[in-house]
């Protein structure tokens, strides 16, 4: 026998599973042939047997059900029983739409407004029919002053796909660039299915026909003579563009990862030490000056670390490592860490032989589940003779 509360369970695992397909239905989700509505529920009937030994749980299960005024039908059928006589019992809940289940489950306000919103947007570009049922819970959870905003931004780039303007330039009321930077990825699907264009391995600017953001490079120039072609500037943050420009006749040139170290790197003969680039190494192949340096690379020794030497040495070929080593993990081995989350590559290509044997040792746990030495870890005196040396 099926109580209320056992129905309830049974559809609030349903609509979890099937709510983003619902969304998409047809219409208002009126019955049709194949549209899976109206749908029935089994109230499980008990046999007179089963009745006769439960003969109270029984009436109470009937009692509920007649009592019921909830969403949906409930249906009833007779059952003509040789000891018990014909009883008229509840058979099946008969639900005639999704918003019926939601109502049953307490989701009835953010079902509405999420199908509210979708007809909306689906009358405005009939090609969302399909993407939108994936932002169920943006439909469902924006308050109306993001959910309008929304709109406008979209509205507006569909407009004018190639503006050339800056975020900050749109005249889209509230518009803030935090607020874009956390809905680009939505901005952009969306846009790219309106347009019925596959997405591409363009930027999100480049996809909305927005002028893309300079891409700024931190770096510290580290001799005296290097200064002085510079007005004697020891640090810049300029883009990549201005960068490539300088005649900056570097020997030594420090790929570094994490920005404190770079920080404190002094002085060292005609050297220059680039910072926090993670994994937009892609620009060290537009710095003309770095191919007539010694580049030197020194991350974290861990998956991302190698995987970053790795994509740099596709535009730095004669790139070197440094204190991302088998002995320099074992030499700090107190300090290890966790990588929260590994990179999927098995093999990294441009590796040399010691650096994939390490690779892998790490990836296939050799020594420890996703060990991780960090660069910032390894004490400074140790790694400033290293750097030191290099030179």
């Amino acid at each position: 026998m099926q109580f209320p509360d056992d129905i309830r369970k049974g559809l609030k695992r349903r609509y979890n599973n099937n709510h983003r397909k619902w969304l998409g239905a047809v219409g208002d989700c009126q019955p049709t042939e194949d549209s899976g509505w109206p749908l029935e529920i089994p109230l499980a009937i008990p046999t007179e047997k089963q009745a006769l030994q439960r003969i109270e749980d029984v009436r109470g299960w009937v009692a509920v059900w007649r009592s019921w005024s909830g969403a949906g039908s409930v249906l009833w059928s007779e059952r003509r029983w040789r000891k018990l006589g014909t009883q008229s019992l509840p058979d099946r809940l008969l639900l005639r739409s999704p918003a019926e289940v939601a109502q049953w489950i307490g989701e009835t306000e953010r079902w509405q407004r999420a199908r509210q919103r979708y007809l909306e947007l689906v009358a405005i570009w009939p090609r969302l029919v399909n993407r939108l049922c994936r932002y169920f819970d943006l439909l469902a959870d924006y308050d109306e002053e993001n959910y309008r905003r929304l709109i406008a931004m979209i509205s507006w780039i569909e407009r004018h796909s190639d503006s050339n303007l800056y975020p900050r330039q749109l005249p889209v009321p509230g518009l803030d660039s935090k607020w874009l930077e956390q809905r680009k990825g939505v901005v952009a699907d969306l846009l790219d299915v309106i347009r019925d264009q596959p997405s591409s391995g363009a930027d999100f600017y480049q996809r909305c026909g927005l002028r893309t953001l300079p891409q700024l490079i931190r770096l510290r120039i580290l001799d005296h003579n290097l200064r002085a072609r510079v007005g004697g500037l020891a640090e810049l943050s300029t883009p990549i563009e201005q960068l490539a420009k300088l005649d900056l006749p570097a020997a030594n040139v420090f790929i570094i990862e994490n920005l404190q170290t770079g920080l404190a790197f002094e002085d060292l003969p005609a050297s220059v030490v680039i910072m926090q680039l993670g994994y937009g190494v892609d620009i060290l192949g537009r710095l003309p000056w770095i191919a007539r340096a010694q580049s030197i690379y020194w991350g974290d020794i861990d998956t991302h670390g190698f995987a970053i030497l790795n994509r740099a040495r596709g535009y730095l070929p004669q790139l070197q490592s440094l204190l991302m080593d088998e002995t320099t993990l074992f030499q700090h081995k107190e300090l290890w860490v966790e990588e929260r989350e590994q990179h999927p590559a098995k093999t990294l290509p441009l590796l040399s032989a010691p650096e994939q044997r390490l690779y892998r040792a790490i990836k296939n746990g050799l020594w420890g589940d996703n060990i991780r030495l960090e660069q910032e870890r390894i004490a400074w005196e140790f790694a400033w003779k290293k750097v030191q040396q290099a030179v």
